[in-house]
């Protein structure tokens, strides 16, 4: 059973973030998406983001590797949210981060734009960050030209080098995640991320049911400033019932 939250925070007037998430017999599918643009047209953006990348896997995920269905779903979401920027002129320049994760049985791949985050919980308790940043402040951490200390603050933190539907064509970062080892799985957009730490993050989750913890992650990140929207999702990894799992 999931746990989902998106909310507005305390200073934005519109939410831009959106969230799906969809479970079956055979696939589940969660994303996450961070929504840019002026006149609400980020908030246009992340909702057809979620959309057309949900139903293409609905239509799509039997028989073919679950790579090359996430390519070619945000490859379709990317060229949706092109083509309506380019023949809007109130639309124009919007797009989105996506972070999503289409897990089967064990197995899970995740797909990653911009600059929402996918995390872990593994079981030796580690709380490990699965995807890498498409930020300016991720290049000045990789050339090290600052420190993890210093990229919190950064007051460029918000300026992102990779987007959905602002180019004609987009580059995806793909991450193989081995769910046998896993005990939770967290989405989230930067709005939760930038205020809230790791250690942070991961005692709220391993000692609440998944619900609870997204509540009490949005909570806590409102406490802090709630500057930016703020949307999480908390999931199973290899064992459904955590309960028994994560408690000594």
């Amino acid at each position: 059973m999931f746990g989902v939250l998106s909310d507005v925070g305390n200073v934005r007037k519109t939410n831009e973030d959106s969230v799906g998430c969809f479970e079956s017999s055979d696939f589940d599918v969660y994303a996450v998406a961070d929504g840019m643009g002026g006149h609400n047209a980020g908030e246009v953006a992340s909702q057809l983001a979620i959309k057309v990348i949900m139903e293409y896997i609905k239509k799509n995920n039997e028989g073919l590797d679950l790579k090359e269905v996430l390519s070619e779903g945000i490859k379709c979401a990317n060229k949706e949210i092109y083509d309506m920027s380019s023949q809007n002129d109130e639309l124009k320049g919007m797009g989105t981060t996506l972070t999503i994760c289409l897990k089967k049985q064990n197995k899970m791949i995740v797909a990653n734009v911009g600059d929402s985050s996918c995390f872990i919980i593994n079981n030796n308790r580690e709380l490990i960050k699965v995807t890498r940043d498409h930020s300016l402040v991720q290049q000045l951490l990789d050339n090290g030209s600052i420190t993890e200390e210093n990229a919190r603050t950064h007051p460029n933190k918000n300026i992102i080098t990779r987007a959905l539907g602002t180019n004609e064509l987009v580059e995806v970062d793909l991450f193989d995640v081995d769910l046998t080892s896993t005990i939770k799985c967290i989405l989230c957009t930067d709005g939760l991320s930038n205020d809230v730490t790791y250690s942070e993050m991961y005692d709220i989750i391993i000692e609440n049911d998944n619900q609870s913890s997204c509540k009490m992650l949005v909570d806590l990140s409102k406490s802090k400033g709630g500057r930016d929207n703020i949307s999480v999702i908390v999931f199973e990894g290899e064992c459904r019932d955590d309960r028994n799992r994560i408690r000594e």
